[in-house]
């Protein structure tokens, strides 16, 4: 099955899929920029379920990912990853850190049998990862993983909040 990939540029809290993804930290408790936007719209619902996994796991590691509800999104669930925090040393580790949230999140997605997943530009904000750089690893990560494994997600979605973002994956876009 052919997986389209989508860029969009858009508040990721409106999309309209079966997953959205969470740029989440540590604790899993909410946060500023997308984390405290999916925390708002989502209600207290998913901080709840946060809390649950948080009681049995601790903090989740950097490139992990675990699924709750989504609340009152518009999604059946939310996947929280915790990207990197660019320092600009080790840049082989930290792209493989990154790397391991878009694989971490699919991986989980198909496990949940669900066909649409919308991704935020993870690390990009607070976390000052290159956008670009970013960018490439979190599409290189996505096509690798479809391209090994037999999935049934008919759609990614790449969704910026801001412009800067959403230029750069339309130009990565129309180089293939």
């Amino acid at each position: 099955m052919e997986t389209t990939l989508l860029v969009s540029h858009n508040d990721i809290t409106a999309e309209k899929v079966d997953i959205i993804v969470n740029a989440a930290n540590r604790t899993l408790l909410g946060g500023g920029g997308v984390d405290g936007a999916i925390h708002r719209v989502g209600g207290p619902d998913i901080l709840a379920a946060c809390k649950v996994i948080r009681q049995e796991r601790g903090d989740l590691p950097t490139g992990q990912a675990v699924a709750t509800t989504a609340g009152k999104l518009q999604a059946k669930y939310v996947i929280h990853t915790v990207g990197p925090i660019w320092t600009g040393k080790d840049i082989p580790a930290m792209k493989g850190l990154l790397a391991d949230c878009y694989r971490n999140s699919l991986s989980l997605a198909d496990n949940l049998r669900v066909e649409s997943i919308a991704f935020p530009n993870i690390s990009t904000g607070v976390y000052r990862f290159p956008k670009e750089l970013a960018a490439e690893v979190a599409i290189r990560a996505i096509k690798r993983y479809l391209n090994q494994f037999s999935s049934q997600i008919k759609e990614v979605r790449f969704v910026c909040f801001d412009a800067e973002n959403h230029e750069i994956y339309q130009k990565l876009f129309s180089q293939g």
